[in-house]
């Protein structure tokens, strides 16, 4: 037996390995995508006075991300998967015949060895190649005649010889083991003469230079970057700038020692028209004493910085507090260095909760909002609705006003009340920017904490030591929806998984659409699609940004980060309906964390803060009660076998089982019901009478209750 290796002459099969490469290599480039290119957007015609300044910093930075050549080559893959699929719709295919004694020698399974002896006969009679005679209407040459008369007799043969038919039973062939051919989905013309220098030539540019090329520039970009896509030397200087109590403000002022700022502000673009963007931002007007909303501190920080990086936090500064510089390339710049201070505040995060304390945590996520708002620290949350200005906000609030109005609380006022706030005074809104301002609103996704609480998967009760997970219901409430439904209280409850749902179990997304049964025994569908919430409504910040929402546990008497942040960026079931109004649904989120090794309550506060909206974070309390290992199995022991007491119902249906019962039972209240049922029923036996007292004690606890 032999084994030959065919390379793919007719092109049958290279076109199945070119699709089934190329299909890996577009799942591997979609699923690169990140969230802001498949997202939905927050609806609004609203258009910031330096738009095209804002545009054209996104299309710069999309022509740095190189996402042009992302794109064709997706689509060059898409075209060559078109291609392949029209290959193989065309591409006749040899499909290799087995060898059939019955149907060479034209006959049935069922025939007997009579009717095969007697067509043999009558077949080499007819093909025997001293009496098969050639002509052009048999199309047959003498090799053919030949090897027919060879094929007959095998035929014949494996259906009466018994060796030979032992044979074709097990190999298939009267012959015994055949050869067989391993067929490479590769074009025969990589081998033949003359190509064999090029294909060398082409495995000599994968190996010897592109791959070494892609390696080194991937392990010299990771030894620059952190996980978090800063500069090393970045990290560091935000190390330096670390403080336990760091304010909001101090996030912002911190930002600005990344190293990335100086690809921005090269050469003399450092210092030029430094005075002109800080008398901007310190200028006083009607609503602060700073243009900007800089603090005494936060203009002493500033004014201590040089070179770089005090311009680079003028910059930020300006963009915070939305001030003209009435310079197209100071403006520009501006809008620059606010995408890169982003970056510069997750690697602080970072920092934070590797140090923990929760005032230094929560300071740079809410300095996450502000910078993708275009809000400073000290400025309102309406800020973030269309066409609003200090000015407007400040007449809104009121002149007077000690606190800032969340887009919650404006949009809880009645519809005239908040009508005649924002349109009504002089210099506010108009009727239609109003109408506006209020439709965004509505589409913001505002998470609403409806129920949390601990669980041990499988148990009753929480012991030390064990994997517990906290679980958040959530529903998503825009500020200002009308007519929001009650929870469904079965909602509010998280059944285990069925034990042989390892996928569930172990916290994996199932391949496949699951069913999840409730608590009423009725079984709904769950989708493994993940939903994403609309695009962040920020029109100041350059980029495209998909909402981020962290939750964690604090220790409030500590002031500590308990568990560290999970991040939601999708949801497992639909936020709004295909006509725009929300679904209403309950989204389940859940923390894993171990349980503390010793007995006790122990009371942590959880958070849930956005990254992108001001004044929308969420905290709630809750209490997790650990019981101890040995406790908690005894009363675990004691529920199985305790018997039921002697006063109550069960014990006395217990006692008549048993024969325990001396006396006859205690007099119970009885309903009217009962007592006619009984009356009607005096011929009854004992157990009959029992049956009757049974029936009587359930339905007079039933009309208890």
């Amino acid at each position: 037996m032999s084994t030959d290796y065919n390379y793919d002459e007719q092109g049958q099969f290279f076109p199945f390995f070119i699709l089934t490469i190329t299909d890996k290599a577009e799942h591997a480039s979609n699923k690169c995508l990140e969230l802001e290119n498949t997202a939905p957007r927050i609806k609004s015609d609203f258009k910031p006075t330096d738009e095209d300044l804002i545009q054209g910093q996104k299309n710069k930075q999309w022509r740095k991300e190189r996402r042009l050549k992302r794109i064709i080559t997706v689509a060059l893959g898409y075209l060559v998967m078109g291609w392949m699929i029209y290959l193989i719709m065309v591409t006749a295919r040899t499909i290799p015949k087995l060898w059939d004694p019955y149907n060479i020698l034209g006959i049935s399974r069922s025939a007997s060895e009579k009717d095969i002896k007697s067509k043999y006969r009558r077949l080499t009679l007819q093909y025997h190649p001293d009496k098969f005679h050639i002509d052009a209407a048999s199309n047959m040459t003498m090799d053919d005649v030949n090897a027919k008369y060879v094929e007959i007799s095998k035929a014949y043969k494996a259906l009466t010889d018994e060796e030979i038919r032992n044979n074709f039973i097990q190999y298939g062939h009267p012959d015994g083991k055949q050869s067989f051919s391993i067929g490479i989905a590769l074009p025969k013309f990589i081998i033949t003469d003359g190509n064999g220098m090029y294909v060398l030539l082409v495995y000599g540019l994968l190996l010897g230079v592109l791959l070494p090329y892609v390696v080194g520039k991937w392990w010299y970009g990771t030894q620059r970057m952190t996980k978090e896509r800063v500069l090393v030397a970045s990290a560091g200087n935000l190390f330096k700038e670390y403080k336990d109590d760091i304010t909001d403000g101090g996030v912002i002022c911190a930002l600005s020692s990344g190293e990335e700022f100086k690809d921005v502000l090269k050469g003399n673009k450092a210092d030029a028209s430094l005075g002109k963007v800080e008398k901007a931002i310190l200028a006083n007007n009607e609503v602060a004493s700073s243009a900007a909303g800089l603090t005494l501190k936060e203009r002493q920080t500033l004014q201590e910085l040089e070179g770089v990086r005090r311009k680079a936090l003028a910059l930020l500064w300006a963009y915070l507090g939305r001030v003209g510089l009435g310079d197209v390339t100071l403006d520009d710049e501006k809008y620059e260095v606010a995408p890169l201070a982003l970056a510069m505040d997750e690697a602080f995060v970072a920092i934070c909760l590797a140090y923990g304390p929760l005032v230094s945590l929560l300071s740079a996520y809410r300095a996450s909002q502000h910078i993708i708002q275009a809000i400073p620290p000290n400025g309102s949350p309406l800020l973030q609705l269309p066409h609003m200005t200090p000015s407007i906000v400040r007449a809104i609030e009121g002149r007077n006003a000690k606190r800032h109005l969340t887009v919650q609380q404006f949009m809880n006022m009645p519809e005239y009340q908040r009508r005649k706030l924002a349109t009504d005074q002089s210099g506010t809104l108009t009727p239609q920017q109003y109408n506006d301002a209020v439709a965004v609103a509505r589409q913001i996704p505002l998470l609403k904490v409806e129920k949390v609480f601990f669980k041990v998967m499988g148990e009753k009760f929480i012991t030390t030591g064990s994997l517990v997970q906290f679980v958040a219901k959530i529903r998503v409430i825009p500020p200002g929806t009308a007519n929001v439904p009650e929870v469904n209280e079965l909602d509010l409850e998280d059944v285990d998984p069925d034990e042989g749902d390892l996928d569930a179990l172990l916290g994996r997304k199932s391949s496949k659409n699951t069913r999840v049964k409730k608590l009423d025994a009725t079984e709904i569908a769950d989708s493994e699609n993940s939903v994403q919430a609309p695009l962040t409504y920020a029109p100041y910040f350059a980029r495209d940004h998909a909402p981020r929402w962290h939750m964690f546990l604090g220790e409030s008497k500590q002031g500590r980060v308990a568990v560290p942040p999970m991040t939601i960026t999708t949801f497992p079931k639909p936020l709004f309906d295909d006509s725009g109004r929300p679904t209403f649904n309950v989204q389940t989120v859940k923390l894993q964390f171990q349980a503390p090794p010793q007995a006790g309550n122990y009371t942590f506060v959880m958070h849930l803060v956005s990254d992108s909206y001001v004044g929308m974070d969420s905290k709630m309390e809750a209490t997790l009660v650990v019981e101890d290992s040995a406790k908690a199995t005894d009363m675990e022991s004691e529920d199985e076998i305790s018997e039921p007491d002697e006063d109550s119902l069960a014990g006395q249906m217990n006692a008549l089982k048993t024969g325990g019962l001396s006396g006859p039972p205690p007099k119970t209240k009885r309903s009217k019901k009962a007592a006619v049922h009984e009356s009607s029923d005096d011929e009854s036996d004992t157990e009959g009478e029992a049956e009757d007292t049974s029936a009587t004690d359930t339905d007079t606890d039933t009309d208890g209750e």
